[in-house]
């Protein structure tokens, strides 16, 4: 090691204790009040401020499937304040000690010894798989080229996440070695085979943009990774050809306040469960830091309002500067804008069951535009969303085809109605799994969360 890497390497460790100190002599403290709001809890974070703090606490609530409803940040200096009101899915203040006495302990003086948390697609991460991360240009059929290389591979896919936007798709996967272990795949040359096959299918045919694969073991935070993988990639980037509809495209403003030197970024757009996670992320991995914010999601609408540096403690200061951070923003929030019909599919996991599931979609011209991929205890709990080759609503003649192959109580339609459309007179379809799925029983089993 040169002189200047030793020099480097022993300031970041000075820097890493010194913030090790400060949290000890400054330690976080969090307070849960149930009774200062009709109809949420009311959750306060005190710490020494860090660049990424905000994000750390926002990761943590909707990790554990909290709805934010309203927010108010402060960290302008050393110390960092913000009060989160928040309820469960079902619009309940929290109740179960377990659960609250697991936020106290992330947010607050524990937090530095636990475990961070980091959501995998439901399940807690381990160490126990290969996380395999894919990003190329989408176009239908992928997932279903991707899943067939994987079990002709003897991978079997335990958790994974796939996300598109914008012509392009990213996923994270987590495999497993069918064929021997049923843990983590270790051999160098076996890695180096996945790696390449799958770029191989990613790569395709297009010549104009690349793909890229990451394959290794260990765990890493689902969503946070999606984004920055798609922003790596360039989702923003937008041609006039893809622009989407104006009616539906969020409302992102931003202007200079140059009395006090904050740029103050003002988003309007449909409510959705982890919106301020996806506009938090992409707001810290572009380097800007959060001194206030104000967040009110009590109604349909969304509003967010943050007065931002950028980590140098510039104001954004150019025209291109501007336009970037509205169009990374806007990508942030329409990648998990779930455009198609909901399925779910549960069921008895098996080897090459997501590859079987994915083919039959392929097969009848579905379009995967989002999926999560659970199993838990033998049974698998997958939820796909689906349009047509063009990008239309599904045929309603189609999907009901598909649920007689794979099972009426297998998979189930979910959502909303619109996503389907009426099917023309004529619209055989004709499939070559008929003996495929022999079990028709539902499965109906819990996701059981430990907050230890």
């Amino acid at each position: 090691m040169s002189g200047q890497e030793t020099e480097w390497s022993s300031s970041w460790d000075m820097d890493d204790e010194y913030e090790k100190f400060i949290r000890r002599m400054n330690p976080p403290r969090v307070v849960i009040d149930n009774e200062a709001c009709k109809n949420a809890t009311v959750i306060k974070v005190d710490s020494a401020n860090k660049h990424g703090i905000l994000l750390e606490v926002v990761q943590v609530l909707t990790d554990l499937n909290l709805i934010i409803t309203k927010a108010y940040i402060s960290s302008d200096g050393g110390w960092f304040m913000d009060v989160f009101n928040v309820t469960d899915q079902e619009g309940n203040k929290l109740t179960d000690e377990g659960l609250l006495d697991y936020i106290r302990k992330s947010l607050g003086a524990d937090s530095c010894v636990l475990p961070t948390l980091r959501r995998s697609v439901g399940v807690e991460a381990s160490t126990d798989y290969t996380s395999i991360e894919l990003t190329g240009a989408d176009r239908p059929g992928l997932l279903s080229e991707v899943c067939a290389v994987l079990t002709d591979l003897k991978c079997s896919v335990v958790n994974a996440e796939v996300w598109t936007h914008n012509t392009r798709a990213a996923a994270v996967m987590h495999v497993t070695d069918e064929a021997e272990t049923g843990l983590a795949i270790t051999d160098p040359q076996r890695l180096s085979k996945i790696k390449q096959l799958l770029f191989n299918v990613l790569k395709g045919n297009n010549k104009n943009r690349g793909a890229k694969t990451v394959v290794s073991k260990g765990s890493t935070h689902t969503e946070r990774r999606l984004h920055q993988m798609m922003f790596a990639d360039r989702d923003y980037d937008r041609s006039q050809d893809n622009a989407p509809d104006e009616s539906l495209r969020p409302n992102v403003t931003v202007v200079n306040w140059y009395d006090k030197d904050y740029s103050v970024v003002t988003i309007r757009c449909k409510d959705r469960p982890k919106l301020l996670f996806d506009t938090v992320c992409t707001l810290t991995d572009m380097q800007y830091v959060v001194s206030h914010a104000n967040v009110d999601a009590e109604g349909p609408e969304a509003y967010q309002e943050y007065y931002i540096r950028h980590i140098d403690g510039s104001p954004v200061n150019s025209e291109a500067e501007r336009q970037r951070v509205i169009q990374c923003l806007e990508a942030a929030i329409e990648r998990r804008v779930s455009e198609g019909l909901k399925l779910e599919l549960c069921t008895t996991d098996r080897v090459g069951l997501l590859s079987d599931v994915t083919r039959i979609f392929r097969e009848n011209s579905l379009l995967v535009t989002r999926a999560e991929v659970t199993t838990r205890a033998g049974k698998a709990l997958n939820t796909f969303y689906v349009r047509d080759a063009a990008g239309n609503p599904v045929d309603a003649k189609t999907i009901d085809s598909i649920r007689q192959v794979i099972g009426q109580t297998i998979l189930q339609v979910k959502g909303n109605s619109e996503n389907l459309k009426s099917p023309p007179q004529e619209s055989p379809t004709r499939f070559l799994f008929g003996g495929l799925f022999k079990s028709r029983s539902f499965c109906n089993f819990g996701l059981v969360r430990s907050y230890s």
